[in-house]
């Protein structure tokens, strides 16, 4: 299992980035914070390009990933075109979070926020070894401290401090931790170990651990979104199912992690004295449009858009697997990720969303909140 200590290329990489990026800044006109901040933790639905720098597998810098972006080219994010954080970003009035590993993040792009998370990453440090070199959900905090540091030397400590704390913060594990861990092979460590239930309340267990140090790093408003329908994925539907129905080991899974974090979250917000942590139900949303496609102009929600096998559900999505004419009328761009167009409904339920998808309440509420402050 890779630590950040045995991370040698990568971390000798990642080091002399992060001192370039310190030198840079120095004698930088210390500019005056702007907008309200960004920053994003997580996994594969969540990374911005932040493998694209790492000797990993878990990698999407290949076409036809970005296909639909701006600029039609990959850019390392899992996604047809644009992905949860930067249509989140486009709500908010801002532009996209970079990667903390992209060289581009320096001078005022510090004041926008910054995106840390790192496909195949979990809850857990053995969830995703396969993937290699991989910024695991604590090493992504010790690269949150050293972002603090550099815009501490662009805006002062106390300007750095406050554009934390009034930053929103996005954190999205917990899927990998079942279909990259549990759920991996049929006698998987884990499985052995530990029941369904059992496993689920360890997961929350040291979940809450993340979003303790998450909360002593400063962020004091935060989203956090629990596992989408795990059973109903097209990998999990060409390697499991019977006639295309979801699979029922994991959406049991799901369906008991998911109402254990939100408990959790809201003994977290009871013990702390304020709403920090809001839970965003992303099984249910992507319930909607699984079960009812032609509602929202799907045609399919079996099938992905870009693979090959079952489903175009087996292997990755690469320049030599089958690929749709029209991504808007997909629910899952590849084997595990949601096209963007699902991505812009799931988002509208973050905005819009009533108590039963966003608890205690949703983006646009917390926005309108904070405004007044």
């Amino acid at each position: 299992m890779p630590t950040l200590g045995s991370m040698s290329s990568p971390r000798v990489f990642v080091t002399t980035l992060t001192i370039a990026l310190v030198v840079a800044l120095v004698g930088t006109f210390a500019p005056q914070a702007a907008a309200r901040a960004f920053f994003v933790f997580g996994d594969s639905l969540v990374d911005n390009g932040n493998n694209n720098y790492l000797a990993t597998t878990a990698r999407a810098d290949y076409p036809p990933y970005g296909i639909d972006y701006p600029t039609h080219r990959p850019t390392g994010r899992f996604s047809n075109g644009f992905n949860l954080p930067d249509i989140i970003s486009e709500q908010m009035g801002s532009e996209p979070t970079l990667p903390i590993l992209s060289p581009e993040l320096t001078g005022q792009r510090l004041l926008v926020g910054a995106n840390f998370a790192s496909a195949g990453i979990g809850i857990l440090n053995d969830t995703g070894i396969q993937f290699l070199f991989i910024i695991r959900i604590f090493q992504q905090f010790e690269f949150f401290q050293l972002y603090q540091q550099r815009l501490s030397a662009l805006i002062g400590q106390a300007q750095a401090q406050e554009l934390v704390n009034n930053a929103l913060v996005l954190i999205t594990l917990g899927g990998n931790d079942f279909v990259n861990n549990y759920f991996l092979t049929p006698f998987s460590a884990r499985s052995r170990q530990f029941s369904i239930p059992d496993y689920s309340r360890y997961l929350i267990s040291e979940y809450r651990k993340i979003l303790m140090r998450l909360y002593e790093l400063g962020a004091r408003r935060v989203m956090v979104t629990g596992t989408g329908p795990l059973g109903c994925v097209p990998a999990e539907l060409a390697m499991r199912s019977r006639n295309g129905e979801c699979v029922p080991e994991l959406q049991q899974a799901a369906q008991i992690f998911n109402p254990e974090l939100i408990q959790m979250i809201q003994q977290l917000n009871s013990e702390l004295g304020a709403d920090v942590f809001v839970s965003a139900n992303a099984f249910d949303m992507n319930m909607n449009f699984i079960n009812s496609p032609q509602t929202y102009g799907f045609v399919t929600s079996k099938v992905a858009c870009c693979g090959q096998g079952p489903y175009n559900g087996l292997g990755t999505c690469n320049p030599l697997s089958n690929l749709c004419p029209n991504r808007n009328t997909y629910v899952f761009w590849d084997a595990f990720h949601p096209s963007e167009r699902a991505n812009r409904l799931i988002v509208q339920q973050i905005m819009t969303g009533s108590n039963e998808y966003m608890n205690p309440m949703n983006l646009s509420t917390i926005m309108a909140m904070d405004s007044k402050t």
